[in-house]
C-alpha cells in the first residue's frame, strides 16, 4: 500500500499530497497535505516499528504532565507514526525560558513509580521501563546502565567495563539526595527539542518516570542551544539539588552507553571520562 493510502486509512481523510522530508535506515519521513486542509507529519517504518506505540505512548504520557509541551498524536499504528506538522523557527531568548519553566511543571508531575507501563525503545534499542518503587540510583543502575554492559564490551575492554561496575556499584552513594519519581522525555538531546516561533516542543521522547536531572544533563550533553536560559528558568521555578552539576556526568553514562552499542568506539573515551567523573563527585 503506498504510504499516501495508508495514511488517509487511517486518519478517515484523503490525502492530497505528500511530500518526502527525510530518512534513515529505518523510516521515512514525510510531509502531507490533507483534504481538510490540515498539514500533518508522518514518520513511516520500512518494516514493522513498534518504536512507533512506545512513541506515541511517551508522548501522550508527557502530555498529562503539560499538553501544550508535545504535539498531539493524531494517529498510530505499527508502520505509522502521525503528528499536526509544526514550522520551525531560530530558538529564542523568550522561548528557552518558557521552555525552562514548561519542563520544571513537567517534572513535577510525577507519575508515581520509576519506569513506565510500556516497553521502551531508544533509538533501535530497547529500553526496560519496569516499574519500581524503591531508589532512582537502584532503578538507573539495574535497568539503564547494567543492560548495556555486554554490549558495549567489545569497544569498551576491560578496564572500561570494570570502572561502568564500579559505577553500578556505588550508585546509591553518587546519586545525590533522593527524590520522587519526575515524569521526565528521557533522551532529551537538541535533537528532539523543535523550536517553534514562541516556545519549544518535546519530540521522539524515550518517556518514563526518572530523574529530573536526567533530562537536564542530556540537554548539556550534545549542546542544547540557549541552555542557560533554560536551566535559569528552570532553577526559578524547581531548583536542582545541591550538587546536581557534578552529577550531570553520571546521567550522561546511559546515553553514552547507547551511543557505544549503536556506533561503536567512537564514544569510548567520552563514556569512560563520564564514568570517572562520576566516581569523582
Amino acid at each position: 500500500m503506498k504510504q499516501s493510502a495508508r495514511l488517509a486509512e487511517l486518519l478517515g481523510v484523503p490525502v492530497r499530497a505528500m511530500t518526502d522530508v527525510g530518512s534513515s535506515h529505518s523510516w521515512t519521513l514525510h510531509r502531507a497535505v490533507l483534504a481538510d486542509g490540515r498539514e500533518v507529519f508522518v514518520k513511516a517504518a520500512l518494516d514493522r516499528a513498534q518504536v512507533f506505540r512506545a512513541e506515541a505512548a511517551g508522548l501522550r504520557w508527557l502530555a498529562v504532565g503539560v499538553p501544550e509541551l508535545v504535539p498531539e498524536v493524531l494517529a498510530v499504528d505499527d508502520r505509522m507514526l502521525v503528528l499536526p506538522w509544526l514550522s520551525r523557527a531560530a530558538p529564542t531568548t523568550a522561548a528557552a525560558e518558557r521552555f525552562g519553566r514548561d519542563l520544571a511543571a513537567l517534572h513535577a508531575n510525577s507519575p508515581g513509580s520509576f519506569g513506565a507501563p510500556w516497553a521502551g525503545w531508544i533509538a533501535d534499542l530497547p529500553l526496560d521501563n519496569t516499574r519500581f518503587d524503591g531508589s532512582w540510583a537502584r532503578w538507573y543502575a539495574d535497568h539503564r546502565l547494567a543492560p548495556y554492559l555486554p554490549r558495549a564490551a567489545p569497544d569498551l575492554g576491560r578496564d572500561g567495563i570494570r570502572l561502568l561496575e564500579r559505577v553500578i556499584d556505588e550508585i546509591e552513594t553518587l546519586a545525590g539526595p533522593s527524590e520522587p519519581p519526575s515524569r521526565i522525555h528521557g533522551d532529551l538531546w537538541s535533537g528532539n527539542l523543535l523550536w517553534t516561533a514562541d516556545r519549544a516542543l518535546l519530540i521522539d521522547p524515550a518517556a518514563h518516570g526518572g530523574h529530573r536531572e536526567t533530562d537536564l544533563a542530556m540537554l548539556a550533553l550534545f549542546g542544547a542551544p540557549q541552555l542557560d536560559r533554560i536551566r535559569g528558568a528552570y532553577h526559578e521555578i524547581d531548583p536542582l539539588a545541591d550538587g546536581w552539576r557534578a552529577r550531570i556526568p553520571l546521567h550522561q553514562l546511559h546515553p553514552l552507553l547507547v551511543h557505544v552499542v549503536l556506533f561503536g568506539g567512537g564514544y569510548r573515551s567520552q563514556t569512560l571520562t563520564a564514568a570517572a567523573a562520576a566516581l569523582a563527585a
